[in-house]
This record gives structure tokens, sequence and C-alpha cells, in this order.
């Protein structure tokens, strides 16, 4: 069957979406415009900074278009002008009817979860920290609403026992960006075939990460404290106040591991020898291989200790 001519536009903004926008680089395919995320400032000098996929966009001489309001006419004249058929979207933003209506092929969207489950925000963060054992990443066609559309693939990935949301992020966005090919070469010659998503009656959410919803409660039982830490972790690293003789410190915690053993100490307990910082909580003691003091650089635990010292009365949080 003859081959589309397929005339691209690409909508992404952080790291996660650069893969497949390389990919699609890679493959040749035509990419006629990128569109991304306007520069903002940020670090200690608020300085302008550009998205990952601006960098990538500028490296390879792409069209770029930075919009502030995606339903601006000088911004949807620019993107009718560029006469795409086809829009892929990856870590964007929602879309209003008038951009994702545009082109003869539709857009689609992927989507780093396994649909309907872990619409949202932060699909990789909540599979870990809800201690998933699988996950994986979604194609589907955009509608009216969030993460709603129709299903064209899917790709189920393992979580391991140990996995963070970093190597998590890292293997969902290699397998996700070949997913998009998978999709293109559909769509290329006609054979879509797409899945309504089943409604569930109560689907695993995937909110927006907060301050609020960093902070480790010390009550929680051993699984799920390692699982929200690690799922944290690198990125935006989970965090908790460390109650010493001198006040609250607010810490963050990064590499951990766990032993499950009865104790009768009181959730919070620290407990620290020379090269070793663990914390007793519900159902054993989470060890904390890393950690970031106020002010530090995040730091593994034994070089911690060398210069800090934690007193009997210190706890968690």
């Amino acid at each position: 069957m003859k081959k589309k001519d397929l005339r691209i536009v690409f909508m992404g903004t952080p790291k996660f979406a650069v893969a497949t926008l390389k990919l699609l680089v890679e493959n040749d395919y035509q990419i006629v415009g990128v569109i991304t995320a306007p520069d903002r400032p940020a670090g200690r000098g608020q300085k302008l900074h550009q998205s990952d996929v601006k960098k990538y966009a500028l490296s390879q001489n792409l069209k770029l278009l930075q919009p502030t309001n995606l339903k601006d006419d000088t911004f949807l004249a620019e993107l009718k002008s560029l006469d795409a058929n086809v829009q892929i979207v990856v870590a964007f933003r929602m879309l209003p009817e008038v951009v994702w209506k545009m082109p003869e092929y539709g857009t689609f969207n992927l989507h780093a979860s396994l649909l309907p489950d872990y619409r949202g925000a932060a699909p990789i963060h909540w599979a870990v920290i809800n201690g998933e054992k699988k996950t994986g990443v979604t194609t589907f066609f955009i509608d009216d609403k969030i993460d709603t559309g129709a299903i064209i693939l899917q790709k189920e990935v393992e979580v391991k026992d140990d996995e963070t949301v970093g190597t998590l992020h890292d293997t969902l966005q290699e397998i996700g960006s070949e997913l998009v090919i998978d999709t293109l070469k559909l769509i290329e010659t006609g054979d879509v075939k797409t899945t309504i998503q089943p409604k569930v009656e109560q689907p695993k959410t995937a909110y927006k990460l907060n301050k609020e919803n960093c902070q480790i409660d010390w009550t929680q039982d051993l699984d799920a404290i390692y699982n929200k830490i690690r799922g944290l972790n690198p990125f935006p690293g989970a965090w908790s106040y460390l109650n010493t003789k001198d006040g609250n410190l607010t810490v963050k915690l990064f590499d951990v591991s766990k032993e499950h053993l009865s104790h009768s100490e009181l959730a919070g307990t620290i407990i620290s020898s020379k090269n070793e910082l663990k914390v007793a909580v519900q159902g054993g003691y989470l060890f904390i291989n890393e950690m970031q003091l106020p002010g530090k650089r995040k730091m593994d635990i034994k070089s911690l200790l060398n210069g800090f010292n934690f007193s009997e009365d210190d706890k968690m949080l």
C-alpha cells in the first residue's frame, strides 16, 4: 500500500520528549515545525532557560514556535501555514480543539503509562510511588479531555523493585520514542485501528507533584515510604523535617534501601553509626544512603556522616 507523505508538527518541552524528536530526525521524517514552551527564568540568577526540546530543535535547524497562548490568532495562522497533516505531542500541555483538529491525519499523544491508569502530569512518578510492578507507554488520538482519547498502541514494561523515577523515565522515553515510530508507520499505511479507553470506576491518577505531596509521612509502613522516596529520586526529591536540638532542618532523601524487621522503636527514630544511617518505621528500618542537608549538595551517607553528627534525640518528623 502506498505510504502517505507525512508532514509532522512536533510538540513537547522536557527531556522525555527529546528522545522521540531525535528518533524522528534519525528516521528522516519531515518535521515542518516544533512547538515548545517559552523560555522561562530559572535558577538563582533567574536567567532565561530554554527547554530541552528547544535546544535539540535548534541544533537540528528545525523551525521553532514558542507560543504563550495556543488560541492566539497569529500563532494559529503560523501553525496552519506549516501545512502539517499529523501532529505529535509528547509531554506538552492541553491543546485547544482548534489546534488538535487541524491536521488531516489527527494529533496523537505519547503518554508514559498504560492508559486509562495514571492520566495526568506525573505518571512515571506515581507508578513507582504506588509500588506498581508494571507500567508502560501509550499512543492515543487527542480529544477534548486530558488523556482520554482512543488508544492506538501500548507497550508494557516491568517496574523493578529498586527502580527509581530516574531509571524508569529513561526506559520509558526510549520505548516511547519507538512506539511513536510504530504509530507513524500505521498512519503512513492507513492501518491505524484504535481502541476506546475502558471506563474505570476509580482509575489510578497521576496528580501534579507539589511540596506537600513530596513530604515523607513517617507513620506509613516501610514499603510505602521506600516506594515514595524512590518514586521521587532523583527529581524532585522526597523531603522530611529532621528534628534536632537546634530546631527542624528540611532535608531531601534520595537513594534508600530497606530491611523488614520487628522492633519496638518509635517511627522516625534515627539510628546512626560511623558509616550508616537508618530510620525506624512501621515494619522495619529504612536505610538512607544519600541525603541533602539545607544549603548543601547531595551526599552519600558516609561522606555526610563525616561532617554531621546525629544525636540520640534527633528524629525524622
